[in-house]
């Protein structure tokens, strides 16, 4: 694992988090992302991927997608802010660096920012997300990321309980000034409790693809249905996706 030097880490703004084990500043818990299923998030990104494409993979947490984009045949560099994160991943290349200062000289098929990263409730902080991914992309290659959906911050509360055995809720998301919103979530397991507070900033659709255009990125593709996946490229203009 690669640790940036001199780095100094406190808890992020607005961010919280309680519960069993470790808790990184932006207040996810550690023990809780390693009882997270993967889902259907690696199928997603392996069929909009290139075979064995080198995947950057920006706010890796404790491996939940790296260890499956593995399985699929990729080349991963993991990068989180958080050691103890990193220390859970499994056979990648780790990084531990804040994303919005990384700069490793090297460039990548495909640059992943998953996790609603791009609704970073401080706007210069998703511009440098976004300008670490345009920084590390190869020619020809893409970002993938994953926002939000429509309703995340107006069907509220909401409860879902995983098939996995967790129930996650959203608690509240209510706004704090300047189009953020601070939100709440509870994940309940049969043996521990985690809760999450942290800043998010809806973007509609336009919203969206405005804050890509301004870093130097144009959508090529959404991905799902919902549109909460989007495979993005270097260009401030072009044909956008349906």
């Amino acid at each position: 694992m690669v640790r940036w030097a001199g780095m100094e880490l406190k808890m992020r703004e607005g961010h919280e988090g309680t519960g069993p084990g470790a808790i990184t500043p932006d207040g996810c818990a550690v023990e809780f992302y390693s009882r997270l299923p993967a889902g259907d998030e690696p199928d997603v990104i392996a069929a909009a991927a290139p075979a064995g494409a080198r995947i950057l993979e920006l706010g890796s947490g404790v491996g939940r997608m790296t260890h499956a984009l593995l399985e699929r045949g990729f080349e991963v560099t993991a990068v989180d802010e958080s050691a103890e994160m990193l220390e859970r991943v499994r056979g990648a290349r780790t990084i531990c660096s804040p994303i919005e200062d990384l700069d490793l000289g090297e460039r990548f098929d495909v640059v992943l920012l998953a996790s609603f990263l791009v609704h970073a409730g401080d706007a210069e902080v998703r511009r440098g997300l976004l300008r670490t991914c345009v920084r590390h992309v190869a020619e020809g290659g893409c970002v993938l990321i994953q926002r939000e959906g429509e309703d995340y911050h107006t069907n509220v509360p909401r409860e879902r309980v995983d098939p996995s055995g967790f129930t996650v809720r959203i608690v509240s998301s209510e706004p704090v000034g300047d189009g953020v919103n601070s939100v709440r979530v509870e994940y309940e397991f049969p043996d521990a409790v985690w809760t999450h507070t942290f800043r998010a900033r809806p973007l509609t659709r336009e919203q969206f693809e405005e804050a890509l255009e301004e870093t130097g990125l144009r959508v090529d593709q959404y991905l799902t249905e919902d549109r909460t996946w989007v495979r993005a490229v270097p260009g401030a203009s072009g044909e956008r996706g349906a």
